[in-house]
């Protein structure tokens, strides 16, 4: 099987290198071609449009931006006319409502449409350890199966498309509250000279510690929000899609619009291609 890699950005790059260590033939596309380089040096054969990806694969993955940039590279009328037979594995952050639409145009096509959104950054790629759901049917997620555990050991199929996506959504939506509970935690005890390992200590012997928070802390002590695995901006498009899908759920949504705010305020301070821990920033800044 030829796989044609769409979209090799931050985690697309590695989850791409894995499956070239694994020896799968693979064809890659970048609306930037300068980050195709690290591929092309390690076997990857490399398309100057999106069109001869396709055509040139049995199974396309993609890796981009939003929905918008799925529309313009996937389902623009050259690329639309290359998928019939051909198996889209959809593994980009997007709504499910989205999920469902760009399955129909894709079917509409002649070819068949999986999602598997992955839970992991940058190390869990390059390891091969991200945590990969899957929205399809039984048959499909089974005839994958090998190809997704180059990226991820264990696969979930979660049920049919949509379904995954909105579990990962719900993910990020932790990662978000969760991230932004714990920094305003931080704040609060260094205001009050509480000494912060003497904090982490009782927190980490408690129920209410996650491995999360080990992994931000010295990022928002030594105010260091450089190199990121997950930029700010695009937690804040997902916390966006979370509400958006929430409301559509008849949800209460007004936890996650606080956190919003406070994500939208780290955007403001320059930090939106940062790491989202520059979330503490934020709350340093205080109410404003």
């Amino acid at each position: 099987m030829k796989v044609a890699f769409l979209g090799t950005g931050l985690m697309g790059q590695p989850m791409a290198q894995r499956l070239l260590a694994a020896n799968i033939p693979l064809i890659a596309y970048n609306r930037t071609p300068g980050k195709l380089e690290p591929l092309k040096a390690a076997g990857a054969e490399i398309a100057a449009k999106p069109y001869q990806a396709i055509r040139g694969a049995d199974c396309v993955i993609l890796m981009l931006t939003n929905a918008a940039a799925i529309y313009s590279v996937l389902l623009s009328d050259r690329s639309f006319g290359a998928i019939a037979g051909r198996s889209i594995i959809q593994m980009s952050t997007i709504t499910p409502t989205e999920s469902k639409e760009i399955q129909d145009a894709v079917v509409a096509a002649g070819g068949e449409y999986i999602e598997a959104p992955v839970l992991g950054t940058i190390p869990e790629a390059k390891a091969g350890k991200l945590i990969l759901m899957v929205g399809a049917y039984r048959e499909q997620y089974q005839r994958h199966l090998e190809l997704l555990k180059h990226l991820g050991p264990e696969p979930v199929l979660v049920g049919k498309v949509g379904t995954a996506m909105a579990l990962k959504l719900a993910m990020n939506q932790l990662i978000a509250s969760m991230t932004t509970a714990f920094a305003l935690s931080l704040g609060f005890i260094q205001r009050h000279d509480i000494d912060v390992e003497q904090f982490m200590q009782i927190l980490r012997n408690s129920a209410l510690y996650a491995p999360t928070f080990d992994k931000k802390l010295t990022r928002m002590v030594d105010g260091n929000y450089d190199n990121p695995n997950f930029p700010t901006k695009h937690l804040l498009k997902d916390t966006d899609f979370f509400i958006e899908e929430a409301k559509l759920a008849d949800l209460n949504v007004r936890s996650i619009e606080g956190v919003r705010e406070i994500l939208e305020m780290a955007m403001k301070m320059s930090f939106e291609s940062a790491d989202y821990s520059s979330i503490f920033a934020a709350i340093q800044s205080g109410d404003r």
